[in-house]
């Protein structure tokens, strides 16, 4: 009998120790559930939640647990996410999934007017592009010549533009990927700022084979510039506008005040001039966002402002060279 008990009673131990069975479910329950504080939960739910909303878009309610990722402030960023610190609310959190940061196209945050301005030009430039190629030979009057220029141009205008809204989409993936895709970026704002002036010098200049060779390789040295000196490159985006200077004076004391500006490019260039002042101005000083903290978070900030007018003064190049039966 006493051995019955004593087995019964090593059985239960047994059993107690790898917890099958439960003698007092009240205190059982309690040591094997540790309960969580409520503010452990929120904060454990905050940090896991760009990852959450991936594996869960095709649950009920993921829509609104997806969204709310597109809404941190500033202060919870890791380091290499913080650009500008004049945009307090709407930022991505890190994603590390390039389906989630394509999703967030289409979600509203700090990036998205920074994608889709130069989503929708790379979709301008590409069907321009397509429109000048495919123009018969009697608009040019030198036919292989003219759509080489022209597709100097639109080859930088389609990969600046192509990579600068890949780079805002993908940008919040991770610090390695944000880095190499920023390298693309302004590797791309550069050429495209270089072969946005072929054109231009290449028709301003049409009987002057040097000053066509000696404009652009100036326009080359500072979009190496802009792609070397990150620290600079708000001066070298200055310097572009200011380059248009000189060949603009050129032409007009080649070829007269009144034909420089009614047929040659001065106009167009004092235009493109202003613009590439006014978004390097605005990009280096942070406005409206620096004097407005917090208001421009989404919309009209300095960085949307300087895409738009990246893509007008792709456009006005465009214009000034061109007659108006492409249009």
């Amino acid at each position: 009998m006493s051995s019955h008990k004593g087995s019964v009673v090593e059985t239960d131990t047994m059993e107690l120790k790898g917890k099958w069975v439960i003698a007092n479910p009240t205190k059982a329950e309690e040591e094997q559930t540790c309960p969580v504080p409520r503010e452990e939960e929120e904060e454990v739910w905050v940090l896991t939640l760009p990852l959450q909303a991936h594996h869960t878009l095709g649950e009920p309610g993921a829509e609104q647990q997806w969204t709310s990722c597109c809404h941190h402030q500033y202060d919870g960023l890791p380091d290499w996410l913080k650009d500008n610190d004049c945009l307090l609310y709407g930022h991505r959190q890190p994603m590390s999934s390039f389906w989630a940061c394509s999703r967030s196209i289409f979600y509203i945050h700090t990036e998205t007017g920074n994608i889709w301005t130069h989503l929708l030009g790379f979709v301008l430039f590409l069907f321009l592009e397509i429109l000048t190629v495919l123009r018969p030979n009697m608009y040019f009057t030198a036919p292989l010549q003219e759509k080489v220029v022209w597709g100097i141009f639109f080859v930088g205008a389609v990969l600046c533009l192509s990579f600068s809204w890949l780079v805002h989409t993908v940008y919040c993936h991770s610090e390695k990927v944000s880095r190499t895709f920023s390298k693309l970026y302004y590797s791309g704002i550069a050429p495209l700022l270089t072969r946005s002036f072929v054109p231009c010098l290449c028709y301003s200049f049409y009987c002057f084979p040097q000053p066509q060779l000696i404009y652009p390789s100036i326009v080359c040295v500072l979009s190496i510039f802009a792609i070397i000196h990150r620290q600079t490159r708000a001066g070298v985006f200055l310097g572009f506008g200011l380059s248009g200077i000189v060949p603009t004076m050129h032409s007009t004391i080649a070829e007269g005040f009144v034909k420089a500006t009614t047929v040659g490019p001065m106009g167009w260039f004092c235009l493109m001039a202003v613009m590439y002042i006014t978004r390097a101005g605005l990009y280096a000083a942070q406005i409206p966002e620096r004097v407005f903290p917090g208001k421009f978070d989404i919309w009209f900030q300095s960085q949307q402002i300087f895409h738009v007018l990246m893509v007008t003064v792709a456009f006005v190049h465009f214009c000034d060279c061109t007659d108006d039966s492409l249009l």
